[in-house]
């Protein structure tokens, strides 16, 4: 009996407009295994605002660490951090700060989260229908604080986007996300947020874990300003993080 043939083979991957006979966009389906091979991202809504934790990885000794950005400004209350092919994430993240500055400049007032959201995620779908182009390699999360309160979304390749209270991307994504369902909750102080993120995240790159690689930022419902956590705030959350930490028995 003859075996059905791959539809690599079939040629049902060479193009972004083709769907294969079980109904599936391969060429999209290839650009959400680049985003779970991507660094880690975690985003989370707590009782003060929203917090962004994740790992720059950073590979090279002599690359300047500080020049990396994994996590941007879109305007002062919103702010975007990606996985995935990150020069994907610079366009659209590009293109969500003049969405943001247009905005802000026609009707001076600040854009709303979902507006952003939906800019992006119209262009992320546009790339999956026409011919000659390819699907962004990358997912966003995309969280801010408008006059609904704070909210965090998270975009993949399709285009499709989805409201979290909390959410992780990237190659950490089923460990982190296990430990975000049993320790999460909404009530989080913005402290406990980030401390949560980071010890999430050190369980994953625990190995090869560097402060060079780590970045933080959070949006606090107060002040609606974006800021980014520092070296010495991060180091001090980490210490924090292992005093109270169980010890191991010894065996």
């Amino acid at each position: 009996m003859q075996q059905p043939m791959p539809h690599q083979i079939m040629g049902y991957d060479r193009a972004i407009t083709m769907f294969s006979p079980d109904g599936r966009l391969l060429q999209v389906e290839y650009a959400k295994k680049t985003v779970r091979q991507g660094s880690t991202a975690i985003g989370m809504v707590c009782r003060e605002g929203i917090v962004f934790i994740t790992d720059k990885r950073i590979v090279d000794s002599l690359v300047v660490a500080e020049a990396v950005e994994k996590i941007w400004q879109v305007d002062d209350h919103i702010a975007a951090t990606a996985s995935g092919i990150l020069s994907d994430a610079r366009v659209l993240i590009e293109r969500a700060q003049l969405r943001a500055q247009q905005h802000r400049v026609t009707y001076d007032s600040a854009i709303d989260v979902l507006s952003v959201v939906k800019d992006v995620s119209n262009l992320k779908q546009f790339c999956t229908q026409s011919g000659g182009l390819r699907p962004f390699g990358v997912s966003l999360l995309i969280a801010g604080i408008d006059d609904t309160g704070a909210k965090l979304f998270e975009t993949d390749p399709t285009g499709i986007y989805f409201q979290y209270r909390a959410t992780v991307i990237g190659e950490g994504e089923p460990e982190i996300e296990e430990v975000l369902k049993k320790e999460y909750r909404e009530d989080l102080s913005l402290d406990d947020a980030i401390k949560l993120g980071l010890r999430a995240l050190y369980k994953v790159i625990e190995k090869d874990f560097n402060y060079d690689r780590i970045a933080g930022a959070y949006i606090t419902l107060a002040n609606k300003r974006f800021t980014k956590l520092k070296r010495a705030e991060i180091e001090k959350y980490m210490e924090e993080i292992r005093k109270s930490a169980p010890k191991k028995k010894d065996q």
